[in-house]
């Protein structure tokens, strides 16, 4: 038996973030898989690993990690396998500033059109006393707020309005960014293109007027060269549903 496990939901957006990282590294890791939209994240077994009831968690031994990002570094430094942190000070400096910038920028931005498109409408179906059920047991006081904008279609216009405009700037500027450089931070593969192709990969499906090989071929060639990586279709294996479709549509475009 693996000597790590990973919670998680399916391998894209934080989730698929240490999915990632683990399958770059070569460890092996018992996989439990949280459904989110059955709200598994918030049943009794999975809050005894994590109070706080979000996902991802990873275990190592006797040691409980959290938070997505944070797990990354954690499992850069604590395997052996490729180096997913570049060794040039400034190129480490700016992973952890595009690492930055995702999650607390430009990610949240992905998600809210996320939760409107995608998470909202695939719990339309449940009353709204099993809505509000499900909500009363979401730990954090924020998350209950999101969960139940997402469940009764309460994000407001202006809300969605700025999400898709820092979509579109976060996209121009990562264009900028691939320009100088073969991959985001450095010419080395690291935890910040992981951490941005978990948000990103579903661009030229969910946002074909702002990625495509004419308006954004630095982006193009980035997520061809990620897609093709033996990690990532490891870990997308894992994968079911929309989700999974959705890869492999956007792998076969991608050519």
């Amino acid at each position: 038996m693996a000597d790590v496990t990973l919670y998680h939901w399916e391998p894209n957006a934080n989730s698929g973030k240490p999915m990632l990282a683990l399958a770059e590294k070569g460890v092996e890791f018992d996989s439990h898989y949280i459904d989110m939209l059955k709200f598994d994240q918030h049943q009794p077994e999975y809050l005894a690993v994590n109070p706080q009831g979000t996902i991802p968690a990873m275990l190592h031994g006797e040691k409980v990690l959290t938070e997505s990002t944070a797990i990354m570094e954690y499992v850069n430094d604590a395997f052996a396998g490729p180096a997913l942190m570049p060794n040039e000070p400034q190129d480490r400096w700016r992973v952890r500033w595009w690492m930055k910038f995702m999650d607390q920028w430009l990610g949240p931005s992905f998600s809210m059109i996320g939760w409107c498109t995608f998470i909202g409408p695939a719990l339309a179906h449940k009353s709204e006393a099993e809505r509000e059920a499900m909500i009363a047991r979401i730990p954090l006081p924020e998350r209950r707020a999101a969960w139940r904008k997402a469940m009764f279609a309460e994000f407001s216009e202006s809300e969605l309005a700025e999400s898709r405009r820092r979509i579109a700037q976060g996209v121009e500027m990562l264009e900028e960014e691939l320009g100088k450089r073969e991959y985001v931070a450095s010419n080395q593969y690291s935890l910040a293109d992981i951490n941005i192709f978990n948000s990103t990969y579903m661009l030229p499906v969910g946002n074909p007027d702002l990625c495509g090989p004419e308006i954004t071929p630095n982006i193009w060639r980035w997520l061809k060269a990620v897609y093709a990586r033996p990690a990532v279709k490891r870990t997308w294996a894992m994968g079911s549903g929309r989700f999974t479709d959705r890869f492999n549509e956007i792998m076969e475009d991608l050519g």
